[in-house]
């Protein structure tokens, strides 16, 4: 076979960088997309770092590369060298997954701007420094890309006890609609996923938090209560769900869709 033929057939796996996937809706979509047999960067904050270690394993047992990465998502240095060294190691970037957050349960009266900045600072500062580093990779290599974040149902609808949580959701889904304006002539698509409620690690902060703000015996059961008496589906999601949509909106199949945030909640809240 000639040195040409043989490069022909050379294909460079896809890659994608996943934030907050130590644990819950993040650690589901690393696994997927390893799955979809693309490279798989990690990254969580260094209180994760255990878990993030257990995640690579687990990617690298589905025979994709995997390296992690210790980052704050809110400071401006840490992600830059997070895209930079991703690129570096893998080749490039062609999927970024902004899906770090942080949740507060509180009344908007009873917040202080301490809380106002502590959910900014990741849901929105975070998210706009991740889509801004990998829309600048992905332009300069040339050959489009996939930009998907996580919004949330209350990003598309005030709720009580969320009202920081909703601002900072909505704001991802109008960064969603810019930037997909603005990247659609370099062939990148930027889209974002609504999750309902989801059976993670946030759900059960967010069951205790009820418990404690507003007095709710079991706040879990409160949740799915409200699930099953507000949602199509009645009942609550699971991590894999979120990933299966990610996986979609990553490969060739979603190619024309750009500038939506999806919702994905059982049917609670219908577009």
């Amino acid at each position: 076979m000639s040195d040409l033929a043989s490069s022909t057939l050379t294909i460079q796996p896809r890659v994608a960088l996943v934030t907050g996937a130590a644990q819950g809706i993040g650690h589901a979509i690393a696994l997927r997309l390893a799955e979809d047999g693309l490279d798989i960067a990690i990254a969580d904050l260094t209180s994760q770092r255990t878990k993030l270690d257990s995640v690579a394993e687990e990617v690298r047992a589905k025979g994709r590369r995997c390296i992690v990465f210790e980052c704050d998502v809110s400071k401006e240095e840490e992600v830059q060298h997070m895209v930079q060294a991703t690129e570096t190691e893998f080749g490039g970037l062609d999927v970024m997954v902004a899906n770090a957050g942080r949740l507060l349960v509180r009344t908007i009266i009873e917040s202080t701007l301490a809380d106002l900045d502590n959910v900014f600072d990741t849901n929105v500062r975070g998210v706009f420094l991740c889509l801004r580093a990998a829309a600048q990779v992905m332009i300069k290599q040339g050959r489009g890309g996939k930009i998907i974040s996580a919004s949330s149902i209350s990003g598309k609808r005030g709720v009580p006890l969320n009202g920081i949580y909703c601002a900072s959701k909505a704001a991802v889904r109008s960064f969603t609609q810019a930037l997909a304006s603005e990247l659609g002539s370099h062939g990148i698509t930027v889209n974002a996923y609504a999750p309902g409620p989801i059976d993670t690690p946030l759900l059960q902060a967010s069951a205790d938090a009820l418990e404690q703000v507003i007095g709710v015996p079991d706040g879990k059961a409160a949740i799915r209560h409200y699930q099953a008496t507000n949602s199509a589906l009645k009942h609550i999601g699971k991590p894999e769900d979120i990933a299966n949509l990610v996986s979609f909106l990553a490969g060739k199949e979603s190619d024309f869709i750009t500038g939506q945030t999806i919702s994905i909640d059982g049917g609670s809240w219908m577009d």
